[in-house]
């Protein structure tokens, strides 16, 4: 079952400048799915949002099974129906059979972003080699980013501390929501004539 959560405002953040954004959770597995583990994944991003984030956010959650019509649907679902402005999935990105995050993401955005993939992978390089098995995507649909992460907890916030860097500037070239970021935690970068601050 999908699960919406309202976090706390955090608009009385001395220099909080942020909108309130509405954030997307997936994770794609069919163990998890079915209640064989309990998800780690998922909560390793929400722990992300927790750190850094400094605006007002709210996010769905989900857990899919690794197929590819379950995966675009719910992501359909929590842009067009739900108003997430970022989803972030985790999950399903390897080279095995089952793995078609990727493909799902593909069908569902309007464009690709390629340097989401290059990046993800470049960061997972420093530490495992087999990061190049990594099919990982970004891609956008309508107002909304979509980009794929690893499964693990510790691939997670390796790569999604260093790419969400680049998050909050995207979705203000797309029309979305400012985003304003705990600089502690993760230091965005948008050039000083994008900034509010």
């Amino acid at each position: 079952m999908p699960i919406f959560v309202t976090n706390m405002a955090t608009s009385d953040v001395k220099g909080m400048v942020g909108d309130p954004v509405v954030l997307g959770v997936l994770t794609v597995s069919d163990r998890a799915s079915v209640g064989e583990y309990e998800d780690e994944g998922g909560p390793a991003i929400v722990g992300f949002f927790e750190e850094a984030i400094a605006s007002e956010w709210s996010h769905h959650y989900q857990v899919v099974p690794d197929e590819v019509d379950s995966i675009s649907s719910a992501l359909i679902d929590m842009v067009d129906n739900l108003g997430c402005d970022v989803i972030v999935t985790t999950g399903g990105t390897g080279p095995a059979k089952r793995d078609v995050t990727p493909e799902a993401t593909e069908l569902v955005c309007e464009r690709i972003l390629p340097g989401f993939g290059e990046q993800m992978r470049s960061i997972s390089l420093q530490f495992v080699p087999t990061a190049i098995l990594s099919r990982q995507v970004g891609g956008t649909r309508g107002k909304s980013l979509i980009f794929n992460l690893p499964g693990r907890p510790k691939a997670i916030r390796e790569t999604i501390d260093e790419i969400w860097k680049s998050v909050p500037y995207c979705l203000d070239l797309l029309g979305g929501p400012y985003i304003d970021m705990n600089d502690d935690v993760c230091n965005a970068f948008r050039p000083k004539n994008a900034r509010r601050r």
